[in-house]
């Protein structure tokens, strides 16, 4: 299963833009990778990246609370606000985690995560359990593609 923004509604209250339902097949904090369906995290300090991320396919976008957003964002484009960025990944993983844990179809389309690991690094311990939660969703994506097989 994808994840989707009434997903995010529901973690992150804080929000703007459209209220439709988007699946997210990208959730990365990397503004240069291509991520059709994407939503962007701007990890440290990467809000200028924003028209980057946007051009790569970026459709919503996770942003620390009382920060402008740039003026270029579009006024229907889904922002989701959190006081802590590091800490909005790390709950989002944990959520997506057991989303798919949770889930009897075994042969589902999952979101990827890309993480630029050495923004994750810079932040506390807790970015330990983030690289964790990324890779046992990439295991569980994997079993899914053997099952497809």
């Amino acid at each position: 299963m994808y994840l989707a923004s009434t997903d995010l509604a529901i973690l992150f209250p804080d929000k703007q833009g459209i209220k439709d339902d988007i699946l997210f097949q990208i959730v990365s904090d990397q503004a240069n990778v291509l991520q059709p369906k994407g939503l962007f995290i701007p990890l440290n300090n990467q809000q200028d990246k924003l028209i980057e991320a946007i051009a790569n396919g970026a459709v919503a976008a996770i942003w620390t609370q009382g920060e402008c957003l740039p003026s270029y964002t579009p006024n229907h484009f889904p922002v989701f606000f959190t006081a802590d960025l590091a800490e909005a990944v790390n709950k989002l993983l944990q959520f997506y985690l057991e989303y798919v844990n949770g889930e009897k179809n075994h042969k589902m389309d999952t979101t990827n995560f890309i993480f630029s690991n050495k923004k994750l690094l810079n932040k506390n311990n807790e970015t330990y359990d983030i690289a964790v939660m990324v890779n046992k969703i990439a295991e569980v994506k994997a079993r899914n593609s053997e099952r497809r097989g």
